[in-house]
Formats: C-alpha cells, sequence, structure tokens
C-alpha cells in the first residue's frame, strides 16, 4: 500500500493534519500560497509545492502534488468577502479539472454545516440541505463536483465552526452587545477533532460517504459564550432577551454509532 495523501491547503487545519499523517507514517505531499511557507513545510516533513488557485485559473506544479499519491485532501474554504473575494465553485471547477487528468483515485472534500439553512432543526446526514448563505451554497454545489468525477470515490466531512485553543468565536464576541440568537444551539468542533475524523477516514478507508461533524453537545449560544468568557477572563457577550427558540443542531450520530468515533476534545476545552 502506498501510504501517502495530498492535502490541498496547509494552514490552521492541514498543517496540523499533515504533521499527524507524517507521525502515522504516511509521505504527505502539502500545497500553500505562499512562498515564505515552503520552508516552514519543509521543516516539519512535508514535501511542499506552491499552488495558487484563483477563479481564472491554476498556477504551479499540481500534476506533480497529485502524480505520487492516489489520496487527496481538499482543505480550502470559501474566501467569499473583502477586497480579494472569488468565486469558489470556478476555482474548484479548474482543481477538478486537474484530478482528472491525474492519479487520484480518492478525495476528501473539507465542506461545511453552511449547506445547511439556520432554521432546519435537528439535521442528519439525511436532511436535504438548503442554504442560506452563498459560501453555503457554492460549497454544495462544489460537493457535488467532486462526487461526481468517473473512477473517484469522494467522502465529504461537513464541519461545524472550528475552534481550538487560540482560535474561538468568544474572541470575536466578547464585549458585544445587542447579538441576535442567543438560544440557538452552538455546533462546534475542536481541531483535534478534525484531525481525529479526517485520519479515521483514511485509514479506516471510510469512502464514498458524507459526515456531519460537531461536536455532540449543543447549549445555547448565550450560556455557552458565557461560560467560555469567564474562563478567559473575557467580558461576556450580551444577548437579546427576545431570543427565539429555533437554528439548527447538527447530528453527529452516524460518526458516533456507526463508524465508532470517539470525540477527543470537548468544546468547553
Amino acid at each position: 500500500m502506498n501510504r501517502s495523501v495530498a492535502i490541498m491547503g496547509c494552514g490552521w487545519l492541514g498543517l496540523p493534519l499533515a504533521i499527524t499523517f507524517i507521525e502515522q507514517g504516511y509521505k504527505v505531499y502539502g500545497t500553500t500560497t505562499s512562498e515564505d511557507k515552503i520552508n516552514d513545510l519543509e521543516k516539519v516533513g512535508i514535501v511542499p509545492y506552491t499552488i495558487k488557485l484563483s477563479e481564472n485559473g491554476l498556477e504551479g506544479p499540481i500534476g506533480e502534488v497529485l502524480e505520487n499519491t492516489e489520496i487527496l485532501i481538499i482543505n480550502i474554504p470559501p474566501k467569499l468577502r473583502g477586497a480579494n473575494a472569488e468565486n469558489y465553485v470556478h476555482k474548484m471547477k479548474y482543481l477538478k479539472t486537474a484530478i482528472e487528468s491525474s492519479k487520484i483515485k480518492k478525495i476528501i472534500f473539507i465542506s461545511s454545516t453552511s449547506v445547511y439553512g439556520e432554521d432546519q432543526g435537528k439535521i442528519t446526514e439525511c436532511t436535504p440541505p438548503y442554504p442560506t448563505t452563498e459560501a453555503g451554497a457554492q460549497l454544495l454545489v462544489s460537493e457535488y463536483l467532486f462526487r461526481r468525477i468517473p473512477g473517484i470515490v469522494t467522502t465529504i466531512i461537513r464541519f461545524g465552526g472550528l475552534i481550538d485553543k487560540n482560535r474561538h468565536p468568544i474572541n470575536m464576541l466578547s464585549g458585544k452587545e445587542g447579538l441576535r440568537n442567543g438560544n440557538y444551539p452552538v455546533n462546534l468542533i475542536h481541531l483535534n477533532d478534525c484531525i481525529g475524523i479526517i485520519t479515521s477516514i483514511v485509514n479506516k478507508q471510510w469512502w464514498g460517504e458524507t459526515f456531519n461533524a460537531a461536536y455532540p453537545l449543543h447549549p445555547p449560544k448565550k450560556e455557552y459564550y458565557q461560560q467560555i468568557a469567564d474562563q478567559k477572563g473575557l467580558i461576556s457577550p450580551k444577548y437579546d432577551q427576545n431570543s427565539s427558540f429555533s437554528g439548527k443542531i447538527i447530528d453527529s450520530s452516524r460518526l458516533i454509532l456507526v463508524k465508532k468515533y470517539v470525540f477527543l476534545t470537548s468544546i468547553y476545552n
């Protein structure tokens, strides 16, 4: 067995994911958009490449990235806001074309629970997605793109909000007032479990599937963020008193009950 993977996007998630695979004995080919990061990737054992993907095309030796492995992890989030906003679907179409002429046989596509609407209630993998944001809509179209490549099996992971000890919504919410939807449940997942789920898919051959991935506790936002603010010594955010009891709960029962995945890190850590 060729123990190798290629990771498109070695940033917040992709870099520690690559390190974990290397520790498990895999050879990892990784991409970055910045030449400045090449040395950092090399230092941890990644075979690095500079690949720039835009709505106008793909720059860099993508063929070299894809020629030595059959497994590709696509970890490229949409950037639909700000001065550098681009059409995500167009970018993914260029990547799809490169994949079609490569040796890739298996894909993990990192998607998001934003493919579901905000008021869809309890959501399983059988729930039809009805995105209410542009990012969610473009991610859903991109999921279909990679699912339908002949000769390739694709697993989709729809992650909830991504957190770790440094990256957390409370850092932006602290001290804010008049926030809405305080009774909506949170749907978060720690970096450690993002890595745990992805490596489980590869190591246990969970191919051709779709997984919702959020930690299986969903306290109301106003309660959760107050507790986290207290833990971190921050000013608690203030929510409107008239918040409705609605929102969505991302159900990860398929991972837990069917695949026997055990979550590693609580959203309170």
